[in-house]
């Protein structure tokens, strides 16, 4: 598996968001720039953390100009009780069949925990951010921000 990286052009892909909106990577070139963090599992502490700093750095992006889009394997209806629960204002896309994963290169670790890995994607579609970590959810927000606001600084 190839891991997509910084310079890269981001593949295009097709999802189905919670929300039940049908989307493509595709749509957002020319208008916005895509965050685009892949998390292991609804739920789960880290990754509930992770999701609700989004939440509450989501005004920050969409005033930069940026769409924020969550994915892991989960099924819809989990995204969708996840979203409410926790007062989700952005995307969050099933990822099943880990195709979205790989088209990313994003393995597991171990073999076993899928990774936590941000990607932010310019106008252009040229990645421009691919942070891995994964037991530090608010870094990445503030990472996928400081370069969301280095892009809308470089114009």
């Amino acid at each position: 598996m190839t891991s997509v990286k910084v310079g890269d052009t981001a593949p295009d892909f097709a999802f189905t968001a919670h929300c039940g909106e049908q989307l493509r990577l595709s749509d957002y070139r020319q208008n916005k720039i895509v965050v685009l963090f892949f998390y292991p599992r609804d739920g789960t502490s880290v990754c509930t953390r992770e999701a609700c700093a989004f939440r509450d750095a989501y005004e920050r992006f969409v005033d930069a100009g940026a769409v924020v889009i969550g994915v892991s394997g989960d099924s819809l209806d989990s995204h969708g009780r996840f979203a409410t629960q926790h007062r989700l204002p952005f995307y969050l896309a099933s990822d099943a069949d880990g195709s979205l994963r790989r088209g990313f290169g994003v393995s597991d670790t171990l073999g076993i925990v899928p990774r936590r890995v941000t990607f932010v994607i310019d106008k252009q579609g040229v990645v421009r951010l691919a942070f891995s970590a994964l037991l530090v959810a608010d870094r990445h927000v503030s990472e996928a921000l400081r370069v969301v606001s280095e892009l809308n600084r470089a114009g």
